[in-house]
């Protein structure tokens, strides 16, 4: 084996447990408040979210959000129910980034017609949609819902959740 993986092998036995102990001593619901809804799109689909805004976010400290689109699930489902941990990092988590998960259009818990990397429409009508449309509606909704947002919105995600990503038009 290669002095590279050796270290690597050492290196993750050694910080591995330490991170799963901080992600364990770090309770998510005790730090967020979980909400489950769902966005209405401009053809009138209704895509389901979960947003994790942070306990101590308000009108005079608001926070940015977070946003991952995905067709994989977004559980855990219900209100009562919450995740080991929260967005692309444990330090986004601790610094009290609003979270917000959202199945993609006829995914799981989210209404409407699944198409596989739906291609993008250039030139939409009001009701031509695609992932690009789908994710303005959403970043769109919100930015005027969500209490204690800054304005300003993020995403993540590799895979389908990257794709997702496209220019918001």
């Amino acid at each position: 084996m290669s002095q590279f993986f050796v270290k690597l092998l050492v290196f993750s036995l050694l910080l591995g447990p330490h991170c799963l102990n901080a992600q364990m001593a770090y309770k998510v619901q005790d730090h967020y408040t979980k909400i489950e809804t769902y966005i209405t799109m401009r053809d009138g689909v209704k895509l389901f979210t979960a947003i994790y805004t942070p306990k101590l976010a308000t009108a005079t400290h608001p926070y940015p959000i977070l946003l991952q689109r995905t067709c994989y699930g977004i559980a855990p489902y219900g209100t009562d129910s919450y995740p080991n941990g929260l967005g692309p990092s444990m330090t986004m988590m601790q610094e009290g980034y609003i979270m917000v998960y959202q199945d993609v259009r006829g995914r799981y818990k989210s209404e409407g017609q699944f198409t596989n990397m739906t291609p993008v429409t250039v030139h939409k009508s009001k009701t031509d949609v695609d992932e690009s449309s789908d994710t303005f509606d959403t970043i769109d909704w919100l930015v005027k819902h969500v209490p204690n947002n800054n304005g300003n919105v993020g995403q993540w995600g590799m895979s389908y959740p990257g794709f997702t990503q496209q220019p918001v038009c």
